[in-house]
């Protein structure tokens, strides 16, 4: 059920959203998404794009949380969807393994099977971008390393540090252990860090390699070099909005709607808008309406 204390004003009356599957379309759509820069915009690119080419309403739960609470938010009709990465949906959620060199069309194709046996839920079409990891360092290291195999190497003559936030290190599959146990890694420590802090903590030299976002602008802003997973060790993580089964009978237009989507962001665009949020401190809902408006995708 949609949280019966969500409140809206509707045509100028006041409208309680209630149970989900009352099958009455006038109810707003729920978007949620996850506590950081890129999940605060994509509700909203979401949520406009859907205004503008539908008569449907939308409330926004941005920031809501994680995975752990946005799978079952969703499950129980709480947010009628969000943007989530096929890598996630694959480990995180489905708990299923990852095998090296899947292609971007097989894992999405396994986490929409799982998805709609499982949760009720099913994936659309891919945004059009990746929001993978990288193992990244500061360009003042010395090193001279564009893929993983090489920074290996390095590893091995070099007092190498390595920090990850805490849940990389207990992760099946491809976190810490299987990412050393893939690629000769020698690093001489390990720290944990909070995802916000460990891109300060590479550019201090507290540790010197920490597994990044390739979208996140903090790549640029604490000017870091990043390297390939030339082994394809990390599953693809492509952005794709996870959709409700049910929310797609109560509004049989929006799948068409969303599909409008695809494809439409690459990760340098993605890159942008992260940007002109973390360093220029524009507010995510403008830079997803200007990004909308700049891609013709809706009118000013």
């Amino acid at each position: 059920m949609k949280k019966a204390a969500l409140v809206i004003l509707m045509a100028g009356t006041t409208v309680i959203a209630g149970c989900g599957s009352s099958g009455d379309a006038s109810e707003p759509l729920v978007i949620g998404g996850k506590p950081w820069t890129e999940q605060y915009i994509l509700p909203h690119i979401l949520g406009q794009y859907i205004e503008a080419n539908s008569e449907y309403a939308v409330e926004y739960e941005d920031g809501l949380g994680e995975v752990a609470i946005l799978t079952p938010a969703l499950e129980q009709g709480d947010i009628d969807m969000y943007v989530e990465y096929t890598g996630t949906g694959l480990k995180d959620v489905l708990k299923e393994e990852s095998v090296p060199g899947q292609s971007s069309e097989e894992v999405l194709e396994i986490v929409r099977a799982g998805y709609e046996e499982t949760l009720d839920a099913t994936w659309l079409e891919p945004l059009g971008f990746e929001n993978g990891y990288t193992l990244a360092y500061s360009k003042d290291s010395g090193y001279d390393a564009e893929t993983y195999s090489e920074l290996a190497e390095i590893s091995k003559s070099e007092d190498m540090r390595f920090g990850a936030p805490h849940p990389f290190y207990e992760r099946q599959g491809d976190g810490f252990d299987d990412l050393v146990a893939t690629y000769p890694f020698e690093f001489s420590a390990t720290e944990s860090f909070d995802p916000a802090i460990m891109y300060e903590a590479v550019q201090s030299g507290e540790v010197d390699v920490i597994p990044a976002f390739t979208t996140d602008s903090r790549i640029e802003l604490f000017d870091l070099e990043t390297t390939e997973d030339d082994l394809s060790f990390f599953p693809k993580y492509d952005a794709v909005p996870v959709v409700r089964m049910e929310t797609l009978e109560e509004y049989p237009e929006l799948e068409e709607v969303l599909s409008g989507l695809a494809g439409q962001i690459s990760e340098e665009e993605m890159l942008a808008m992260n940007s002109r949020v973390d360093v220029d401190q524009e507010v995510a809902s403008d830079v997803a309406r200007e990004f909308l408006i700049e891609k013709g995708l809706i009118e000013e």
